[in-house]
């Protein structure tokens, strides 16, 4: 009987637990039309880009609705087409990397996370993976993998640097029209519902805003809870969606020592 009764007691906390999202709105800080989403609810991550004029404006505005800041720290693409300032590169060493991410910090003083802003080659590749990590693990800051190519290795080098870490699972407006942002935002449900949480990334367009604005409110008829990121992070495996992509893995960049304290594995 007591056996019984802590199988149907663990049974009842998982169900309690078992449907949740978080939500990150990328891009924030390029304009002031990005206002507009702080009106979505505080459980409702910010990712905020650094050295913009509005940058440490939004971190404050955020955190004054007690809501979680993120740093959407720009890193290398593939294309390296329309990369924004203080990006971290592949053919930096290891201080240049740490410099970076010191520079883009100060900008948004109250994140208490990083997610990729790009990086389908940066991460990609193991060393500035690492130093990035390495950095963040010495920092407390967990990590977001925005998961800009299925072949990333950043979350499971975050891990093995023991950064609490997750990644993201959908991509609600990568293509921002109204039937899509509906398809993707049903997607994210039917994934929490499957998984126990998923996490989905949207940006600061106003369809996407609106659309936001009207739908979260409905969330409590599916049974899904909207839960802040950090209620989601994990130190162990977890899933992720994979929309069909054409990327390809990319050869390791020249090796270069990092100039960090190693940690034991």
């Amino acid at each position: 009987m007591r056996l019984l009764l802590i199988s149907c007691f663990l049974y009842i906390s998982f169900s309690a637990k078992a449907s949740q999202i978080a939500l990150i709105i990328d891009d924030m800080g390029n304009n002031e039309k990005d206002a507009m989403a702080f009106t979505l609810p505080s459980n409702v991550t910010f990712a905020i880009l650094p050295n913009k004029h509005l940058s440490k404006i939004f971190s404050k505005r955020a955190t004054a609705q007690q809501r979680e800041v993120i740093l959407h720290m720009p890193m290398e693409s593939l294309a390296g087409n329309n990369q924004e300032k203080n990006v971290l590169l592949s053919n930096m060493p290891p201080t240049q990397i740490v410099k970076m991410l010191k520079i883009a910090l100060s900008t948004v003083p109250d994140a208490v996370g990083v997610n990729n802003h790009m990086g389908s080659r940066l991460t990609q590749l193991t060393l500035p993976m690492s130093v990035t990590m390495e950095f963040l693990s010495e920092q407390g800051l967990f990590f977001v993998d925005s998961r800009t190519t299925r072949y990333t290795k950043a979350e499971a080098i975050a891990k093995k640097n023991g950064v609490l870490s997750a990644k993201r699972n959908v991509f609600i407006d990568h293509i921002p029209s109204s039937e899509q942002i509906d398809k993707q935002f049903h997607r994210l449900l039917s994934l929490s519902k499957k998984h126990g949480y998923a996490v989905g990334i949207a940006h600061p367009y106003p369809q996407t805003l609106e659309y936001l604005k009207v739908h979260l409110q409905t969330l409590q008829k599916h049974g899904i809870e909207l839960v802040k990121l950090s209620d989601v992070l994990s130190s162990g495996s977890t899933y992720a969606y994979h929309s069909n992509t054409k990327s390809q893995p990319i050869s390791p960049a020249p090796k270069f020592q990092s100039s960090m304290k190693s940690k034991s594995r």
